[in-house]
């Protein structure tokens, strides 16, 4: 559910800002996007009203959103949180509200997947995060969230994933955990 208190509308500098912003990192980074151009994103963007909002935030908490694909199916530009080290403003979080309510103690202010859903993202998937970690060197001293699996949350653990040693690892904790070094990366179909 979206925060209330926050408008999900982009103020005509905010948007110019974000604009500048978006086109500045897709032009630095080419090889995350080949053979796509900016003039058509930025074409998709002005007609995304509240992903736009969201890629916004996207960008307020540290996550430096850069497209990532493009599917040609449904014409979506695909973008992902591409920040060296998972996003600042999401870290020390556990991973869910079922297991912030569990916590007896010590509990963090937030959890990676009310953060997600108030920023109208969703949290990488194993396979997103395996894939992204080819387009860079990504979490090298942090580690991110990943979407986790049914039966596993079931069972009361959730995944996380980070880069050491020149690998991707992907890793189990309790979904109640968090860390100062840990948050959570987001994608954003536009």
């Amino acid at each position: 559910m979206k925060n209330t208190n926050i408008s999900n509308e982009l103020s005509s500098e905010q948007k110019e800002k974000l604009f500048t912003t978006l086109k500045t990192r897709f032009e630095k980074n080419m090889g995350r996007h080949k053979g796509l151009e900016w003039a058509k994103v930025q074409t998709r963007l002005e007609k995304v009203g509240e992903k736009l909002w969201s890629l916004n935030e996207m960008e307020r908490t540290g996550g430096e959103p850069d497209v990532v694909d493009f599917d040609k199916k449904t014409g979506e530009y695909i973008f992902y949180d591409c920040s060296l080290e998972t996003p600042t403003g999401r870290r020390n979080v556990c991973y869910d509200r079922e297991a912030l309510n569990a916590r007896q103690s010590f509990k963090p202010k937030n959890t990676a997947v009310d953060m997600a859903t108030a920023m109208g993202i969703e949290i990488l998937t194993e396979e997103e995060y395996q894939a992204f970690q080819k387009l860079g060197a990504f979490d090298t001293k942090t580690s991110s969230w990943l979407k986790t699996p049914l039966d596993v949350r079931k069972l009361g653990g959730a995944i996380f994933a980070d880069r050491r040693y020149n690998r991707v690892f992907v890793f189990h904790n309790g979904a109640d955990s968090y860390y100062g070094v840990r948050g959570f990366r987001g994608a954003l179909r536009v």
